[in-house]
């Protein structure tokens, strides 16, 4: 009764609709005995229900079975509020403290996630101890603290800060409880924001040896330092770059502007040569006039680009190459993100250390493998490949672009953070507590005291509301037959490269004695 009853309530039958006028005009000249409608009535009905009669074709509406209402959830904002804290200087108590989605989240997370129980492997066994924990703090910037919901954070001042990574580091992770309220566990962990990894695995081989979990940006293969993501996610304000959510909205638009063929067919990079031995190594392989290794290479000096108003730094103009060049700076390099999501291939000089996500990614199929030994030889072979088989070279610019626009676009970061912190959560063998030098953060704490261009970004990167679903599903931990064979579908990718590399060169140097 109720579904026939919304059925005769729709907009065709309304009283003042053109159709019943319509309708009860026909009806009232043709039909005027009430048997004779009575009868019409019949006969309509028996066509209806016997399919003959397209009711949607009269009333303009679609009929769908068992059609289930889109609920939209109702958008509630919570913007920072200053005026409180500049009051009080205590953080707001307005900000929901639980998270009940209205939508399900039933997708896996992509693949790189299951590193997360590889860099947590070294405590599956033991757990992890206050001990060990207390190891860490001699190479920590800060341990962070979260309790009830709530985050503190103590500093620790005998390690210089490297411009402002700590504090967007902190704001991304009390984003995370804005975007997750309530669901983070308790938990205490050490954070070190310098480059390179210090957790050596040769120092703790022995049995209860215990390393210290020490967070960082990046580690390497003899390392047990935890990845976390950068701070840049939520902005680099020394070097103008945006929080993530925007600048990779501005990439996608700038991929648009050119067409990969109609690209400078070179391969290009920008950067500072002056941190590290192997960028110097790569600026030989500029073009000039008595050389010509297919690349176009430039030399980012920051403090001048600084007083330009980084007029020429904006990462959204520089998709403009076939090819772009990756190289590690002092460790792994913050640009790596940015380079990928050209569209472009992206000519990966062989690393050293890799980040949270990098080794989801596979030679290829989403970048293009460089020597380290013999960078311009290998760049020129590369984009001579690359030009002469147009297709496949787009077809790896784009996986590689994808995997960051798609894989890695920032609700995926927020989960990746929020699994990592609750695998490690797991692993406690202790209670968390707040030390006595430790102060609440919160985004009013973070952004409200800081001035320019940091405090913008830092209301560009606020998550003013909570996430509409919850979490991806953590995918399982990798069997080690399973790790293995990953690892060596690399490895083999990589080394058909160099061969094909090492059969152009040879056929050219032939070629140069005939």
């Amino acid at each position: 009764m109720k579904e026939k009853n919304e059925f005769w309530l729709r907009p065709a039958f309304h009283n003042n609709s053109p159709k019943w006028k319509y309708f009860k005009k026909k009806t009232t000249t043709k039909l005027t005995k009430s048997l004779t409608i009575f009868f019409f009535l019949l006969v309509v009905s028996l066509l209806f229900f016997a399919g003959w009669f397209d009711h949607a074709k009269y009333t303009n509406h679609f009929y769908k079975k068992l059609a289930t209402p889109t609920i939209k959830p109702q958008i509630l904002e919570f913007p920072l509020d200053c005026n409180a804290w500049n009051q009080t200087n205590k953080c707001p108590i307005n900000y929901p403290t639980s998270h009940k989605p209205l939508n399900p989240n039933n997708s896996t997370c992509p693949e790189y996630f299951r590193w997360i129980h590889e860099d947590l492997k070294p405590w599956k066994e033991t757990g992890i101890t206050r001990e060990m924990l207390e190891k860490g703090k001699r190479n920590a910037h800060f341990r962070l603290i979260i309790l009830d919901g709530k985050t503190y954070v103590e500093k620790y001042n005998t390690k210089k800060f490297i411009q402002t990574r700590h504090l967007y580091t902190m704001y991304g992770i009390v984003q995370l409880l804005r975007w997750y309220p309530g669901k983070l566990p308790n938990l205490e962990i050490m954070f070190d924001t310098d480059d390179r990894p210090v957790v050596r695995s040769k120092d703790y081989r022995k049995p209860n040896s215990g390393p210290p979990p020490l967070f960082r940006y990046c580690s390497d293969w003899h390392s047990l330092d935890i990845v976390f993501p950068d701070w840049s996610f939520w902005g680099w304000a020394e070097t103008n770059i945006r929080p993530w959510r925007s600048v990779i909205k501005e990439i996608k638009e700038g991929n648009k502007r050119t067409k990969w063929k109609d690209r400078v067919p070179f391969a290009y990079w920008k950067g500072n040569p002056h941190v590290t031995p192997i960028r110097k190594d790569l600026i030989k392989c500029n073009i000039t006039d008595k050389q010509n290794f297919n690349t176009l290479l430039y030399i980012q000096d920051w403090n001048d680009q600084s007083k330009k108003g980084f007029k020429e730094s904006d990462l959204a103009n520089q998709c403009t190459h076939r090819y772009k060049i990756y190289v590690e700076g002092w460790a792994w390099s913050v640009s790596e993100k940015y380079i990928l999501a050209c569209d472009s291939p992206t000519l990966y000089i062989k690393p050293r250390y890799h980040d949270f996500f990098m080794r989801g990614m596979i030679p290829q199929k989403h970048y293009w493998p460089i020597r380290e030994n013999n960078k311009c030889g290998s760049l020129n072979f590369a984009v001579q490949w690359g030009n002469n088989h147009t297709h496949k070279a787009e077809e790896i610019g784009k996986a590689g672009s994808d995997f960051i626009h798609e894989d890695m676009k920032m609700e995926y970061v927020f989960d990746y953070i929020f699994h990592l912190l609750n695998e490690y959560a797991k692993l406690q063998k202790f209670e968390p507590k707040v030390p006595l030098e430790a102060v609440e953060i919160c985004s009013e704490s973070l952004a409200c005291t800081s001035q320019g261009i940091w405090r913008k970004f830092m209301e560009e990167g606020l998550e003013k509301s909570p996430s509409y679903t919850n979490p991806c599903t953590l995918p399982p931990p990798y069997e080690p037959q399973e790790i293995k064979s990953f690892v060596e579908q690399k490895i083999k990718a990589t080394q058909q490269v160099e061969a094909w590399e090492n059969e152009f060169w040879s056929n050219q140097n032939n070629k140069q004695l005939l």
